[in-house]
């Protein structure tokens, strides 16, 4: 993966997500429903409101937010440590409002929530439990120290002192339940995303290959009929001309030059403009084409293929899904095995299946559930950790592989060939199971090549 996709896909990407033109909005929508719950609250209940320090509470953020747009540009986006400053004044703020305004009394004291929601939602944990812990303190602050609600007749109205205790820990325990719950979805839709990105850029890389690899087989065919009538002109000229003389040694180097051209084109790429193979071709050569890349790394890779029932072998789409996805799998089972690798292919006429197996460890046991997702830690230390020391334990190279294979219509299976208490047979490490049904037209090609059929006897 190239710097590039690092940056993206590293801890930093969502450091920087909020912008400040949409907190400066959120708070000038606060400030105008602050002022209008007072306006209501004086006029149509006749509350008596300490109307100059409200005034003082609500001209706070108005003076903030005046500060922010002649200061910052609107387009400005907001580091963590920003964005906790932010939402903990606004929360601060409020605080200071409802404590002018009965405390817990006030039916708006729900809104502390707000803050906290979206510390949650867009702040990493430390974030999110510095805005919730404001939250807190600000609630139990309001709770001790407030201002009654209180009419123009001198009618008090305040609820029962265990129903503002009820009050106080509802909205505690909505406090850490939403921060909890909002940030875990939150995380988890960001992992998502980052992780289909690699997928998406895993797959864009492959399917460049497979242009590379058609443009450079329709080049070796159009340039293959120049190149050999150059061959035959510079032979005759050879032929033709006085050895040792310098025409004849020209015409030797034009017909070597063409001969080395050749030669290049051929181990580019295919010959044929428009090969079908290029498109389709039969399972166990997408199989050994996903396979290559690994073969000269240490480790064998034994290959077996067996149709049931004398089934003939299936001729799939290449696709560059199928591909990458397959070498993905393949580089994890090689990556961690001892000395063996083990790729079975089976169809019959109602599935195909690919198996690859290996002798290494295995897949951790705790994360038998989980594999398939998206950036997964170890979690706890294995005797088996310091295997590929450079390894993180990620899961992005199963999530791709797991994420391009099911566009093509598969299902993949995880298990480990030894379970605890069985002794060890040679596959005794990790095993990947994809298997097609057949007939499926996003894998399956729907008729066979004609470069693939048998050749037919012919008379003269």
């Amino acid at each position: 993966m190239d710097k590039t996709s690092r940056e993206i896909l590293g801890p930093e990407y969502p450091s920087r997500w909020v912008r400040l033109r949409t907190l400066v909005l959120l708070r000038w929508i606060a400030v105008a429903g602050q002022i209008a719950a007072i306006v209501i609250s004086q006029r149509l209940f006749d509350l008596d409101l300490n109307l100059g320090l409200c005034a003082l509470a609500i001209g706070l953020s108005v003076a903030l937010n005046v500060v922010l747009h002649f200061v910052h540009p609107e387009n400005r986006r907001l580091s963590e440590t920003e964005t906790v400053a932010l939402l903990t004044f606004d929360t601060l703020q409020l605080g200071l409002l409802l404590g002018l305004t009965g405390g817990l009394n006030n039916p708006f004291a729900l809104l502390v929530l707000a803050p906290v929601t979206i510390a949650a939602t867009v702040l990493p944990l430390w974030g999110a439990v510095a805005v919730s812990a404001a939250a807190i303190l600000v609630l139990s602050a309001i709770a001790l120290m407030y201002m009654p609600l209180v009419t123009h007749a001198g009618v008090v109205l305040a609820l029962p002192p265990v129903f503002r205790l009820g009050q106080w820990v509802a909205v505690v325990v909505a406090i850490l339940f939403i921060g909890l719950y909002s940030g875990r979805v939150s995380r988890e839709i960001q992992s998502m995303s980052r992780a289909l990105l690699a997928t998406q850029m895993a797959l864009a890389r492959a399917q460049r290959m497979t242009d590379i690899g058609g443009v450079v087989a329709a080049a070796a065919h159009e340039l293959g009929t120049p190149l050999a009538t150059i061959t035959l002109v510079s032979s005759e000229m050879l032929s033709d001309l006085d050895e040792g003389t310098d025409l004849h040694e020209d015409a030797a180097l034009i017909r070597d030059q063409a001969d080395r051209c050749r030669e290049i084109l051929r181990s580019m790429g295919r010959m044929g403009k428009d090969d079908k193979l290029m498109h389709q071709a039969p399972l166990s050569a997408v199989l050994a084409e996903a396979a290559e890349p690994h073969e000269n790394r240490g480790k064998e890779i034994v290959i077996s293929a067996a149709g049931a029932g004398g089934e003939v072998e299936p001729v799939i789409l290449r696709r560059p899904e199928v591909i990458h996805g397959l070498r993905n799998l393949i580089q994890n089972a090689v990556d961690f095995a001892t000395s063996t690798v083990w790729i079975d292919l089976a169809w019959n006429e109602n599935r195909i299946s690919i198996k690859v197996a290996d002798d290494g460890p295995g897949f951790p046991p705790h994360l038998m559930g989980k594999l398939g997702d998206p950036f997964l830690r170890r979690g706890k230390r294995t005797d088996n950790a310091d295997l590929r020391p450079e390894y993180e334990g990620m899961g992005l190279g199963l999530f791709i592989a797991r994420t391009l294979l099911e566009r093509t219509g598969a299902e993949l299976r995880f298990a480990n060939g030894k379970a605890s208490g069985q002794a060890c047979s040679p596959r005794c490490g990790a095993i990947t199971e994809v298997v097609w049904r057949r007939g499926d037209d996003r894998i399956e090609a729907a008729e066979r090549s004609p470069t693939l059929s048998r050749n037919e006897p012919f008379e003269i």
